[in-house]
């Protein structure tokens, strides 16, 4: 009979060729001999982990530590299995406590990296990966999750550059290939995204392939070829039928091709899935189905402008034709030419920022609120805003005094139905004499209501419905004036002007 040793040790060769129902027998075997067998213990865990049994991992590698509690890899595969268990917390202190045991341990740190991702902590997460490639610089794996992390950050062209030196390190790396196709999709690089997902599904695994065929077909949406997104949602489908997100992305394809009936059937099958209640509610008011939203759900909002966030004054501009700030512009000197310079001035829905060159040179000071951080964060890189919020706009209203010279809400009131909030929030932060200026799509029917949703997921508005809300909050008419504000499918989408003053 081979001595305890010589069993361990086979077991260990057995486990590195992958044989883990063998591997797992002979380490059984000399924990039966030795039941505070360290190596035993820590490894049994491990396959347990390989098994998908974190939570018999996390016991059998908890006994190893009491045995030796200063091995940095025990400390580190039991932060993975507390991890596996959403245990996060307790998962981030398994891997402080192996790198405080060994500060070169590289896949530490960039497990510790995951951890934090997870944790809603990106930037450590960052930090973290980069203390692991400062380590080990051709490190494939610390490579891809870094250009994850940048994603979340919105860091786009520095994400793209992390993905291809991930796969410069490793050809054909999966995720490597789905971040830099996240990362150009980002970027509006559409045809640059589909090419790097389609390498990406030659080489994934069927369990891997539905997520990367929904971001694919995100990014020939967003490229204007519906018809192939439909097919890119179809297979995601095909992979993977319960799946909420490509059913919802299916309905706005559907949508975008004029296939309503088929549209309304989707939306509802995405609703039964568990997919966003809110943003497909307020998809079907769009279409005409189920209650008038007040305004657009704040979570859909987010979303759609973080997305954007890298190439949206880009898109605006060139794409879509966008002159409202201009306008404003305009609008505002018009009426403020040969005035002293005003104290204080609100964008509201700020963006990036576009309207920033206007409003500074009006004004001594400069805020601007929106929901976006990866908007505030182009806006705080224009260095014009004395100050940034990131909060609800009525919300942040609500905390407010009465220290405003000039609001300006531009190409925001597109995401409310119902104004009265908004303007009497406005009228309220507004000093004496102060202005709201802000623009607005123009409904032409009224159902009744003085607002309506649009086929783009906007709000428009009557201009009744726009006046009886300014008299309601105590604001009067300074000026009102038509305007074409952007382009759309070819055409103008037309609107207004208003300045409103406090009494």
């Amino acid at each position: 009979m081979p001595g305890t040793a010589a069993l361990l040790q086979q077991a260990v060769g057995l486990h590195q060729q992958g044989r883990l129902a063998q591997a797992h027998a002979l380490y059984a075997q000399v924990l039966a001999r030795e039941p505070r067998q360290f190596d035993a213990l820590h490894l049994s865990g491990v396959i347990e982990r390989q098994r998908g049994n974190p939570a018999r991992a996390a016991e059998l590698i908890r006994a190893a530590l009491t045995v030796d509690g200063g091995q940095a890899r025990a400390h580190a595969n039991l932060g993975a299995a507390l991890n596996d268990l959403g245990q996060l917390e307790a998962a981030l202190a398994a891997y402080e406590t192996a790198l405080g045991l060994d500060p070169r341990y590289v896949m530490a740190w960039n497990n510790r990296g995951n951890t934090l991702r997870r944790l809603g902590r990106p930037r450590d997460a960052l930090d973290s990966y980069q203390r692991a490639l400062a380590l080990q610089a051709n490190y494939p794996e610390a490579w891809c999750h870094r250009a994850i992390v940048l994603n979340d950050l919105g860091r786009h062209p520095d994400a793209a550059a992390s993905a291809e030196r991930a796969l410069e390190a490793r050809p054909g790396y999966v995720d490597a290939l789905q971040a830099l196709g996240h990362a150009l999709q980002s970027l509006a690089r559409f045809g640059d995204a589909v090419q790097a997902y389609d390498r990406a599904l030659a080489k994934a695994t069927p369990q891997q392939q539905a997520e990367i065929w929904c971001a694919r077909g995100a990014s020939l949406k967003k490229a204007g070829a519906s018809a192939e997104a439909l097919a890119s949602y179809d297979q995601a489908l095909r992979l993977r039928p319960a799946y909420a997100m490509a059913e919802h992305y299916r309905a706005n394809a559907l949508r975008a091709l004029g296939r309503r009936e088929e549209a309304l059937a989707a939306y509802r099958r995405a609703q039964q899935l568990g997919a966003d209640p809110d943003g497909i509610a307020f998809a079907l008011a769009a279409l005409g189905e189920g209650e008038l939203p007040s305004s657009a759900p704040a979570g859909y909002i987010k979303g759609l402008f973080d997305q954007y966030a890298g190439h949206f004054d880009r898109h605006l501009v060139d794409v879509l034709g966008y002159r409202t700030p201009e306008l404003l512009q305009c609008l505002l000197r018009d009426h403020l030419d040969g005035a002293p310079a005003l104290n204080a001035a609100l964008d509201l829905g700020c963006g990036t920022g576009l309207c920033a060159p206007l409003l500074r040179p009006l004004t001594k000071r400069l805020a601007g609120v929106d929901l976006s951080e990866k908007m505030l964060d182009k806006a705080r890189a224009t260095g014009l805003y004395d100050e940034l919020a990131c909060a609800d706009i009525v919300e942040w209203l609500r905390e407010q005094g009465p220290a405003w010279d000039l609001v300006l809400a531009a190409d925001v009131l597109v995401y409310f139905g119902d104004l009265a909030p908004l303007f009497s929030q406005a009228a309220r932060v507004l000093g004496p004499g102060g202005r709201f200026a802000f623009s607005v799509e123009t409904l032409a029917e009224d159902g009744g209501a003085g607002y309506a949703v649009t086929a783009s997921n906007r709000f428009a508005h009557t201009p009744a419905y726009v006046r009886a809300c300014a008299q309601e909050a105590g604001l009067l008419p300074v000026d009102a004036r038509d305007a074409v504000l952007r382009q759309e499918n070819g055409g103008d989408v037309g609107g207004m002007l208003f300045l409103l003053r406090r009494a």
